[in-house]
């Protein structure tokens, strides 16, 4: 025999600050673990960075090479399309200006590719002017795997699914083409304070 209740509701769920929580979301204390699929677990001597597509001449760089370029401390809200969001996430990554400085392109998005074969899709202006970086380092140490070590984009103003873990560069195009998520009916864009979950939404 089932017992009920009536005044037992679950945990409640915290809102969040008026300002920094988008429509539909809940603030999480912890951080969880959303994968497409297992774990990739590249060792760093075979990991590389690169910019390729509509560009002169593609770019790359080693672990070595990328961690020796200069580096941001990084505190930022997240908001996950599962509807948690993170409150002051403190991280330590390369901005995308960084590595895109210098580059002329006529490409207006990225596709971000990933070990694991994930991508997503990105408006090259979200990814420059101090929006977006390629993060190493969560809350003091080294990115755990889970998490998207040893690196993954950090686009905080945009829903967390494009933030892609275990980033390994960016393809510029010409014209917009959906990731995997995108593909799969995530919205192309995914704003969470229009609330952008969805195609259509």
């Amino acid at each position: 025999m089932a017992f009920i209740s009536r005044g037992f509701r679950g945990r409640r769920r915290e809102e969040g600050p008026p300002g920094r929580v988008p429509p539909g979301q809940y603030v999480e204390r912890g951080f969880p673990v959303l994968s497409a699929g297992p774990t990739p677990r590249t060792p760093l001597d075979r990991w590389d960075f690169s910019i390729v597509g509509e560009i002169d001449e593609p770019l790359r760089w080693t672990w070595e090479e990328f961690r020796a370029l200069p580096s941001e401390e990084i505190s930022v809200d997240i908001h996950c399309v599962t509807k948690w969001s993170k409150l002051d996430t403190r991280w330590q990554g390369v901005s995308l200006d960084t590595l895109l400085d210098g580059v002329e392109t006529d490409a207006e998005f990225a596709l971000a590719f990933c070990d694991g074969g994930y991508t997503t899709n990105l408006p090259l202006d979200d990814l420059v002017g101090g929006k977006a970086w390629v993060a190493f380092g969560y809350d003091g140490e080294a990115l755990d795997p889970e998490h998207g070590g040893p690196a993954r984009l950090l686009v905080p103003h945009l829903y967390f699914w494009k933030s892609a873990k275990w980033v390994r560069g960016l393809r510029l195009i010409p014209e917009d083409e959906p990731g995997f998520w995108e593909g799969l009916g995530y919205h192309m864009y995914g704003d969470p304070w229009r609330e952008q979950r969805y195609s259509g939404d």
